[in-house]
């Protein structure tokens, strides 16, 4: 099947959401959650993602997670990074308790995808204040794709992972795996980068992002996507991307508020006084 084949069928029966001049929501890509050992990538940015994360809830945005939230490729127990994370975890379940929640997976979590997963693995979790067990995701559903249709234009954003235009993440994501957590993690111990991401190979990522732009010309779809780790936000090309919450000094994400579309970085600053804060940076922004 072709890298194109792929990314259609991850829209052909995703859910449509409503795009319109009240809507919030909040796109985020790769937190790549993990156990909280050496090797979660996460750690280092979470008290930047719970603290944008805390913003979006309070202002009302949906939340949308276009896959790899979680490592499961180096960790085997979602349980286990739950438990690490489980202030994240409680606050995106306050998202969805009130119907503004939306996972999508990725590569690096398509276990996901597997009937009855949610409510084996997602369904409640130990809260750590009240010492009992809590409702976490009862009956979430994982999507491949989801589509943001603007009412009366005839408009639609393509919402998907984009690993479906990588072979070695996709059709051969379970020796992708392998690979990964018996081969490249021990290694990424000693700083040698795997050359089969496409987040750490850049000729890679520049052959995933031509073949996602070239999808989106050719289709005539605006396709945003994640994966790669590198934000996009561009008036000249109808694919954009997300980013990602594990670069070493900040976050990014995409916004949409009615029909702007802002690239949104979130880093730690300094004031005058010397005192640090969490500063939410516009890089760019176009209209839908």
């Amino acid at each position: 099947m072709s890298y194109s084949s792929r990314l259609t069928r991850a829209f052909r029966s995703a859910p449509v959401l409503p795009l319109g001049p009240c809507s919030r929501y909040v796109l985020i890509s790769d937190c790549h959650r993990g156990n909280g050992t050496w090797g979660d990538n996460f750690l280092k940015n979470q008290n930047l993602y719970f603290t944008a994360l805390k913003h979006y809830y309070s202002q009302g945005f949906t939340y949308i997670e276009l896959g790899d939230g979680d490592e499961l490729w180096e960790n085997r127990r979602m349980s286990q990074i739950i438990e690490i994370h489980s202030n994240v975890f409680w606050l995106l379940s306050q998202f969805y308790r009130q119907g503004r929640l939306y996972l999508l997976y990725g590569n690096h979590d398509l276990e996901k995808k597997r009937p009855g997963y949610s409510d084996q693995v997602c369904g409640s979790y130990f809260c750590t204040d009240s010492q009992r067990r809590q409702p976490l995701f009862p009956g979430l559903t994982f999507y491949e794709g989801l589509i943001l249709e603007q009412c009366g234009q005839n408009q639609r954003l393509y919402l998907t992972h984009g690993h479906q235009a990588d072979p070695l993440n996709s059709t051969f994501w379970k020796l992708a795996r392998f690979l990964v957590r018996y081969f490249w993690q021990p290694l990424e111990h000693f700083g040698v980068l795997d050359p089969t991401s496409a987040a750490k190979n850049y000729t890679h990522q520049d052959q995933v992002e031509r073949r996602l732009t070239d999808y989106a010309q050719k289709t005539g779809h605006i396709l945003i996507t994640g994966h790669t780790h590198r934000p996009r936000l561009s008036a000249d090309t109808p694919y954009f991307n997300t980013g990602s919450c594990v670069h070493p000094r900040c976050i990014t994400c995409l916004e949409i508020v009615g029909d702007k579309l802002t690239l949104v970085k979130w880093a730690c600053d300094t004031r005058k006084d010397n005192t640090l804060y969490v500063n939410r940076e516009v890089l760019s922004q176009v209209m839908l």
